[in-house]
């Protein structure tokens, strides 16, 4: 798996936001086979930061109704990283 793939991009959310204040926390949307020593590596390579460590989940996707017809959202996977004292935060995360 391709390091661009593992990684799908930063959430952004008010909950994410307060995290990301507070201390060292990064979220991001993941692949959903991706484990947490792929994530890890490519959260190095990419930032150039060092992880201190990972959390990971994943969502579950809601049933949606479109009149009779029901569907379900695909599962998808988020990871709670943390970066080690003295790393900084990318600086095209710093504002959003």
């Amino acid at each position: 798996m391709k390091i661009t793939e593992i990684i799908r991009r930063p959430l952004i959310t008010e909950k994410t936001s307060i995290q990301r204040e507070d201390g060292k926390t990064i979220v991001f949307e993941v692949a959903t086979g991706a484990n947490k020593i792929q994530i890890k590596h490519a959260i190095e390579k990419l930032l150039g930061a060092k992880v201190a460590g990972i959390r990971t989940s994943i969502a579950h996707g809601k049933f949606k109704r479109q009149g009779r017809y029901a569907g379900q959202r695909s599962d998808w996977k988020k990871a709670y990283v943390t970066l080690r004292e003295g790393q900084k935060l990318p600086e095209f995360l710093e504002g959003a």
